[in-house]
């Protein structure tokens, strides 16, 4: 993929993020979309920004946004944006850092090219399929490790069946704790529930990149753009502890997958 295009989707998705960082902490609007899930008038205008700039430099990609009412032409196109203009929104109400913008593009259910910005973090994450995962401009590869006891995780608290691991601090976006793994702050990132797929799509390629394995909390493939847009789950991690991680982890998936 051409370099001038990335930088293009770079440039934009740090436009969205400078304009929810000028923002933050000033007097806006905010609501609940249902209870427990909080939006503000930043979130849409951040999703206003990037659809506009998004969709001028690839007009034939079809559109994926949490801020967006979906729609079934999306899956008529060959390639999608899949878009959370404010991941982490919990924490960018209470003026905290642990949010960023969330840039795929997908085709072929696939991520091609990944954007995460946390201008909060003065963090810039980039990948493209193939070709590596960058943050601010250094170029990323996890360090393995082979046992699971004394993997890091971002959590707040553990249950006791998982005490033998390490919690380190949780941000709210789940964008940022898959970077997170990609960046080597982390081992470990599980989610045991239906989500959807603008919240991890970017970072899942930022990860597999640097070399994580991603896959769903069943640990199957993750697919994108799909026609529901959600996934069950999501388990990423260095190589050497997947299957330890998996086999701990599926009794619990397969429970919390029954709808």
């Amino acid at each position: 993929m051409a370099e001038t295009f990335l930088d293009a989707v770079g440039a934009v998705t740090a436009e969205a993020g400078a304009m929810a960082l000028k923002r933050c902490g000033t007097d806006f609007q905010r609501w609940e979309k249902v209870p427990g899930h909080p939006v503000c008038e930043v979130d849409l205008e951040a999703d206003a920004l990037l659809r506009k700039r998004l969709s001028a430099l690839d007009p034939d990609a079809g559109w994926l946004s949490e801020e967006t009412a979906d729609s079934a032409e999306r899956l008529l196109q060959s390639k999608a944006w899949v878009v959370d203009p404010i991941d982490g929104t919990r924490d960018y109400l209470r003026g905290r850092t642990g949010w960023a913008v969330s840039v795929a593009l997908v085709e072929g259910g696939k991520v091609q090219l990944a954007v995460l910005d946390a201008p909060a973090r003065d963090q810039h994450w980039r990948a493209v399929a193939g070709e590596g995962a960058w943050l601010n401009g250094k170029r990323l590869r996890i360090a393995d490790r082979h046992d699971l006891p004394g993997a890091r995780v971002p959590a707040d608290t553990l249950p006791k069946t998982d005490a033998d691991l390490v919690g380190v601090p949780r941000p709210n976006s789940i964008a940022l704790r898959i970077a997170m793994l990609a960046a080597g702050e982390v081992d470990l990132v599980a989610t045991l529930r239906w989500g959807r797929e603008w919240d991890i799509a970017a970072a899942v390629l930022i990860a597999q990149e640097a070399g994580a394995i991603v896959t769903d909390a069943l640990g199957r493939p993750l697919r994108f753009n799909s026609t529901s847009g959600e996934a069950f789950g999501l388990l990423a991690s260095v190589p050497g502890i997947q299957q330890a991680a998996l086999q701990r982890l599926l009794p619990r998936a397969m429970k919390a997958s029954v709808r």
